[in-house]
């Protein structure tokens, strides 16, 4: 099973919602057990990234469960947010599409994963890219209108 195509086929919905095209798929014992896309814009709040959507999910599937054997797939490199949230609940390793090069924690600004969990980053990474230059070109109705069009760095 390709666990990073489940993902961004999640941030594909995300797209097609007007949501910011990020997503993932929490992998444990070879089984999606939770999974989500970013609300922020739909939610109007900007911690309702991906990656906490998806521990809530498995949390409500599994209360009981575990994250340290557990994998991490997304569409975009964590921001420092995530990448210490993700340190925090024990997560074992984490694989993502493309860099996040103004708030990246696993690498392109901090290294919050360091000596905490295993990161791995350009998986996929064009077809990241490309949803989130299709968001981006659109323009994000709900950003301020400064920033409802904005370039993305390679």
């Amino acid at each position: 099973m390709n666990f990073m195509q489940n993902a961004l086929d999640l941030a594909k919905i995300a797209l097609d919602t007007g949501e910011v095209p990020v997503a993932c798929v929490i992998v444990k014992d070879g089984h999606i057990i939770g999974e989500g896309h970013n609300l922020t814009t739909v939610m109007k709040n900007a911690t309702k990234h991906c990656e906490f959507i998806a521990v809530e999910d498995a949390k409500t599937k599994h209360p009981d469960i575990s994250f340290q054997d557990a994998i991490l797939y997304v569409t975009c490199e964590p921001c420092i947010m995530c990448a210490e949230f993700l340190a925090l609940i024990g997560i074992k390793k984490v694989y993502f599409g493309c860099y996040n090069q103004k708030f990246g924690g696993n690498g392109s600004i901090l290294n919050l994963h360091e000596g905490r969990y295993e990161s791995i980053g350009g998986l996929y990474q064009e077809e990241a890219v490309n949803l989130l230059k299709i968001f981006y070109g659109r323009g994000n109705p709900n950003a301020p209108p400064h920033k409802r069009h904005r370039a993305l760095e390679n």
